[in-house]
């Protein structure tokens, strides 16, 4: 993408109310003003909020917002030319359910109270196979023990991943540390079982990876 298009991207996140951009050190010193008041402050009801974090081009976000309207939906990433097409799109189609939130999600912790959220989901991150990058893993320990801080008592995480690595690495963490796993299928597309949410809503990147016959794993998993 040119950086003249970037640009352009950047000034329309600008003008839409479902994007929101917070400098990290507003969310550090905890003066960020939706934490613990998405519902009351921003979404104006009551429903259950679900995150998507590295949401690429906001496309999950937006599909889920569509398919469970009674949900609040929020997706999270650095990259704000990405979401930018999520977020275009929930502003022409008039959906108040679904936000784009321009941030770390090491941050999470600063952006939302504990308990305030219903679910998870990590959509096609990075594997990050190389050691010396297993911080950035995003269910590695450390993320896995931020995430239950802000999912409340019957919270759950999905990982939807084409990568076999990541699938096996989730899996085996969490049979190690104790955590519940609800659902693992290691071929969504092959095996049956799988809930509608996981094979009816597909990426970009996902139908890419379809055409050559890649397999698209999933884990549905409660942290303990």
């Amino acid at each position: 993408m040119g950086s003249k298009n970037k640009l352009k991207r950047f000034r329309e996140n600008d003008t839409f109310s479902n994007v929101i951009q917070p400098t990290r050190e507003e969310i550090v010193a905890n003066e960020f003003p939706f934490k613990g008041k998405w519902n009351t402050d921003f979404f104006k009801n009551d429903a259950p909020i679900v995150l998507e974090l590295g949401c690429g081009k906001g496309e999950y976000s937006v599909a889920l917002a569509k398919k469970f309207p009674e949900k609040n939906f929020i997706g999270i990433d650095i990259k704000g030319a990405r979401f930018w097409r999520g977020a275009k799109t929930a502003t022409e189609d008039g959906m108040n359910n679904v936000a784009f939130i321009r941030t770390q999600i090491e941050l999470i912790e600063g952006l939302f109270e504990e308990n305030e959220v219903s679910e998870i989901w990590i959509t096609f991150p990075d594997p990050q196979i190389k050691y010396k990058r297993t911080k950035h893993r995003m269910t590695n320990e450390a993320f896995l023990a931020r995430y239950k801080k802000v999912l409340n008592v019957e919270g759950t995480v999905h990982l939807k991943t084409d990568s076999e690595f990541m699938h096996g690495y989730t899996l085996g963490l969490l049979h190690g540390a104790g955590h519940e796993v609800l659902y693992a299928n290691h071929d969504v597309y092959k095996n049956e079982g799988s809930p509608e949410e996981v094979t009816e809503i597909q990426t970009f990147y996902e139908s890419q990876y379809l055409e050559v016959n890649k397999p698209i794993t999933y884990i549905h998993f409660k942290i303990k």
